[in-house]
């Protein structure tokens, strides 16, 4: 697997990368790392989302957790904020998520919460993969057996408390509202509906049928245009779609236009800019975020406060300086009012009140930004060439080369994905055609490159 922890998470193929015994060592080593400081039985909150490899990593991450002496609470399939909820909730002294998200059902991953229901720090997580990684026997110096193991227990309350913690950030309710909703065969099957039924919408719902592999397969909000479709064949007055652990959300209008997560920040930062609750009069976003999103924000007088790409790094900075409004063009949210990490269906939830009380249509909500074009290409890479492509003199060349033609109306970013094994060449300007072949050139170095040195 390489590096054990990426922006999201330790992820591989589940089983043969992401080993069964490799899931029961995170389990052990995280069990050890937070709970050190309990004064009593630890206790270690476990969900997980539909896929097929996940009841196996369950059992495994469970017997970790156990063999250490800290007690597993299972939740079942549940969405990954709900995991970072209820840890808080039950007062548990950690969480973890099993899933890969967006990605296909092959591979799978574990998330790590604290007691505070936040995603770990690399301080944190780098302390559990040195465990690992570099001192076992430390790991097996603490398995414990006879009355000292821990127990595993099942939390059936789990989903409608955290139903109910969502439909409690709202103070009316959304009839009147025709909403398509598609949950990507993942962990929002388990809760879509009857979240917002029980807020009063009316429903149809799309991909909700989950059999272990059909996770993400063509549908939810890495695939939009089902959903795209079938709003406008049942004149719906929105969609809304999540990812396979339901931690992001995009949205699309009533003609089946894409509202991504750019969009989504502008109409929700204007909204709480006039209610006065945005704190600061600022948000946080990543450097992926369209140059649209900045002319919507000085025009809007919004100040912005940009980070790396992942969610982890926009919440450490809303902590940091007390912000409440943040996000990704991916659909990652955070309501740091309401949660302590990206929540799709809160996501959704928020943007429906939004409808409701502008009492106009999603596409005129959509207006509020001009979206500049953007190309992403994803260039494939063994996990060798990970960092060692940076210092090729004939990539960087060509991406500088560029840049300079795009000058100040358009802007060239090359990074490594942190949850795939991928570099993703991304290039945004005024016109379409130009970037476009910009960003084949560039991927089409990078792969020369790359297969040229690795002969």
């Amino acid at each position: 697997m390489g590096r054990l922890f990426g922006t999201d998470g330790a992820r591989g193929v589940a089983i043969t990368e992401l080993t069964c015994e490799m899931a029961m060592q995170i389990g052990r080593a995280a069990a050890m790392v937070l709970t050190q400081k309990s004064h009593k039985k630890a206790k270690i909150l476990i969900g997980k989302d539909t896929r097929i490899s996940s009841d196996v990593l369950e059992a495994a991450l469970a017997a970790g957790i156990c063999s250490i002496g800290a007690d597993a609470v299972i939740l079942g399939v549940v969405p990954t904020p709900a995991v970072a909820y209820l840890v808080q909730k039950r007062e548990a002294d950690a969480g973890v998520m099993i899933s890969a998200s967006h990605n296909s059902m092959e591979f799978n991953g574990i998330k790590l919460f604290s007691g505070k229901g936040f995603k770990l720090s690399d301080d944190i997580e780098e302390e559990i993969e040195a465990l690992i990684l570099d001192t076992p026997e430390k790991i097996k110096e603490q398995i414990t057996g006879g009355a000292n193991l821990g127990r595993i227990t099942y939390d059936k309350n789990a989903e409608w408390d955290y139903i109910r913690s969502i439909m409690k950030t709202v103070d009316h309710n959304l009839s009147g509202i025709r909403v398509a909703v598609d949950c990507a065969n993942g962990s929002a099957s388990s809760t879509a509906e009857k979240l917002f039924s029980g807020l009063g919408a009316s429903v149809l719902m799309l991909n909700d049928k989950p059999n272990g592999t059909n996770i993400n397969d063509k549908c939810g909000s890495t695939f939009l245009e089902p959903l795209q479709n079938f709003v406008v064949k049942n004149k719906c007055h929105i969609g809304v779609a999540f990812d396979g652990d339901a931690d992001r959300c995009l949205a699309v209008d009533e003609n089946g236009a894409i509202l991504d997560g750019d969009k989504l920040i502008a109409i929700f930062a204007r909204d709480m800019r006039d209610k006065g609750t945005l704190k600061k009069n600022t948000a946080v976003v990543t450097i992926m975020t369209n140059l649209g999103f900045s002319h919507f924000a000085k025009s809007s007088n919004i100040n912005i406060v940009s980070t790396k790409v992942g969610d982890r790094y926009i919440i450490e900075q809303m902590l940091a300086n007390d912000y409440n409004l943040g996000g990704e063009q991916s659909g990652h949210i955070i309501f740091k009012d309401f949660s302590t990490t990206g929540d799709g269906q809160l996501t959704a939830v928020q943007l429906l009140s939004v409808l409701k009380r502008s009492e106009c249509k999603a596409s005129e909500l959509g207006k509020i930004m001009e979206r500049y074009p953007q190309v992403m290409i994803n260039v494939k890479i063994t996990n060798e060439w990970k960092e060692k492509w940076k210092n090729d003199s004939e990539i960087e060349e060509i991406i500088s080369v560029n840049q300079k033609l795009l000058g100040t109306t358009g802007r060239i970013l090359v990074r490594e994905s942190g949850t795939e094994p991928l570099i993703r060449v991304m290039i945004e300007g005024k016109h379409f055609d130009v970037i476009n072949d910009m960003a084949v050139k560039i991927a089409d170095k990078i792969k020369e490159r790359c297969t040229s040195a690795e002969q």
